[in-house]
C-alpha cells in the first residue's frame, strides 16, 4: 500500500517540526524548497543541475531562484575576478 501524504498533513508537520526548532517564520515545504534552492545556488549548483534536482521541465521555471543580493554579486565578481 503506497504511503500518501496530503498537504495539510506536511504543512502541518513541518510547522511542528519548525516550533520544536525555535524558528519563528512560518515554515512550510514550499519555504524549505525555495530555502534549499537558494542555498544551492549561493554554493555553487549549476542551473541545469538544480533544475533536474527540482524536476522543472523549464530551466526558467528555475531562474526565479536567481534573485542574489547585491553583497551575492559583489562577492561573485570578487571571486571571479
Amino acid at each position: 500500500m503506497p504511503l500518501y501524504l496530503d498537504e495539510i498533513y506536511l504543512n502541518a508537520t513541518t510547522s511542528e517540526i519548525a516550533n520544536k526548532a525555535h524558528i519563528a517564520r512560518k515554515v512550510s515545504p514550499h519555504v524549505l524548497r525555495h530555502t534549499l534552492s537558494v542555498s544551492a545556488i549561493q554554493k555553487g549548483i549549476s542551473l541545469p543541475a538544480l533544475q533536474r534536482l527540482l524536476g522543472h521541465d523549464h530551466l526558467t521555471t528555475t531562474q526565479i531562484y536567481l534573485n542574489l543580493s547585491p553583497e551575492d554579486v559583489i562577492r561573485e565578481y570578487r571571486e571571479k575576478w
